[in-house]
């Protein structure tokens, strides 16, 4: 089954591409004729994706350094010769680190999360609302998790709260940009094994608890990165020009 999101020719901003939830929203949306620029510091997955997607055009950025994240924005506004029609926030995650408590979570750790998690996604919205705002409107799209609104599964302190913050920043740039033309959404996915870190944790519930797991979901399954991609080209299309700050769960129905 295909379907037209009107998507031809539309600039589109994608982070944290390498793999995972960026890849296939990246795929996804260059299916759909989408002009597609991506950024991550992973520079070999991004040449995997090129390789296979000529028509994506990736840049190497770490984009916890908010200035880098601002200057690839004004990049590909440049090779555009116009304003991104959308921002998918995608990059962050939890870095590989594993629940501790507290009191052993370093300075460093929680900040290395919250700086792409939260800092980054600001820096990159507050850099592409201008042009959002010359072209009358415009789509932020942000990947925030089922830890938006609830304890991580992860159990990594500095991740839960990064993605409430990103729930929050959400619904806060909804209200002020929205007289501006621009919607301001997050999808929230529930656990998908996109790399070996998500494996691992996957690993370490042991059998009875990926069974229990699974029990807790309506649908029955993990959910998959397509599955993400595809609420993703929703909301950046005209489909869904009346939704703006929604938090909406994509989870198969996690209870």
């Amino acid at each position: 089954m295909s379907i037209d999101l009107g998507l031809q020719g539309r600039v589109i901003a994608v982070t944290g591409a390498s793999s995972g939830f960026g890849r296939a929203i990246a795929i996804f949306l260059a299916g759909q004729g989408a002009d597609v620029h991506v950024a991550d510091r992973d520079r070999e997955g991004l040449a995997s994706l090129t390789a296979a997607h000529p028509a994506i055009r990736a840049s190497t950025v770490d984009l916890a350094d908010r200035a880098a994240g601002a200057a690839w924005i004004a990049a590909v506004e440049a090779a555009a010769g116009g304003a991104i029609a959308v921002l998918v926030n995608n990059a962050g995650g939890s870095l590989g680190q594993v629940p501790q408590d507290i009191t052993a979570v370093s300075d460093a750790a929680w900040d290395a999360i919250i700086d792409v998690n939260l800092h980054g996604v600001f820096a990159l919205c507050r850099a592409v609302v201008p042009g959002m705002r010359r072209a009358g409107g415009g789509r932020i799209v942000n990947i925030g998790s089922r830890a938006s609104q609830n304890a991580s599964l992860n159990g990594v302190q500095a991740y839960t709260a990064a993605k409430h913050a990103i729930a929050g920043l959400t619904r806060q740039l909804a209200a002020d940009l929205g007289p501006s033309g621009i919607t301001v959404n997050c999808v929230a996915p529930g656990l998908v094994r996109t790399n070996r870190h998500r494996d691992a944790q996957w690993e370490r519930y042991g059998e009875t608890g990926q069974n229990a797991l699974l029990s807790r979901i309506a649908l029955r399954r993990l959910g998959t990165p397509e599955d993400i991609a595809h609420v993703v080209g929703f909301l950046a299309s005209d489909l869904a020009a009346y939704i703006t700050g929604a938090i909406i769960p994509v989870d198969g129905g996690t209870a």
